[in-house]
């Protein structure tokens, strides 16, 4: 009977074993195909906005140059019309660029980067960013995923918030990297809005990184989204998107 019994606990530890062993596997699939698919979107993103950035933007800017050198007989009017659009052009290409991929943040890192998307939205909400004296740059991908949290984060509050301030902090220790975004909005009920894009494309880029995270949201005083990023975490050396 003892050996009976043994030999039933080894089967059911067994079969315990292996289901284990196919979730984990299951979920290491799932990882896999959300990060190649956000890579996909990243890349395709990237080489349009660099063909806006550099090909587009380039000729606008040449052909700005060469309307203001031309001869328009004194009809100042024409030309001050036609380099009004002309600058309105520019700063729209640039803009679409921007919002597609942040084509140089690669050159200037991340903190600089967000530094210069607060002053793009300074004339429509207060935020304020405070980084860790610690923090060090980070591989190219989880920038680009932290930047695009952010920037969704942000242009949620703005549409649905209305919320008056917006808070970042970024801090770096030897175990993780947390950043916490939170506003003074209206806040929302996690399960009526979790199915739509904006909370889907945070949360995707967020495994993308095998990071963890946690919504605190109060109704009427603001939402706060708390990411932990490891430091050793597994996609670490997929170092770029291309």
């Amino acid at each position: 009977m003892s050996f009976i019994l043994l030999a039933y606990r080894s089967f059911i530890q067994r079969i315990i074993k292996e289901k284990n062993a196919q979730h984990e596997a299951e979920v290491l699939h799932q990882k896999n195909l959300v990060l190649e698919n956000i890579k996909a979107q990243e890349s395709e993103r990237k080489r349009i906005a660099v063909m806006i950035h550099d090909d587009i933007g380039n000729r606008l800017n040449i052909l700005s140059l060469w309307l203001n050198n031309l001869d328009t007989k004194g009809d100042e009017i024409i030309k001050k019309n036609i380099t009004t659009q002309m600058s309105s052009l520019i700063d729209s290409a640039r803009s679409i660029s921007h919002s597609l991929y942040p084509v140089n943040l690669e050159t200037v890192g991340l903190v600089l980067y967000i530094e210069e998307l607060i002053a793009n939205l300074s004339g429509r909400i207060n935020i304020s960013m405070n980084v860790s004296p610690k923090f060090q740059k980070k591989d190219i991908f989880t920038e680009v995923q932290l930047y695009r949290i952010i920037q969704e984060f942000t242009t949620n509050v703005l549409k649905h918030s209305e919320a008056s301030r917006v808070w970042i902090y970024i801090k770096d220790n030897q175990d993780n990297l947390a950043v916490v975004i939170s506003d003074n909005g209206e806040s929302f009920e996690y399960d009526e809005v979790k199915k739509g894009m904006g909370i889907k494309n945070i949360e995707s880029r967020i495994k993308s990184m095998n990071a963890t995270h946690k919504w605190k949201n109060v109704l009427g005083k603001g939402s706060r989204l708390i990411i932990k990023i490891p430091n050793n975490h597994e996609f670490a050396n997929q170092n770029s998107i291309n």
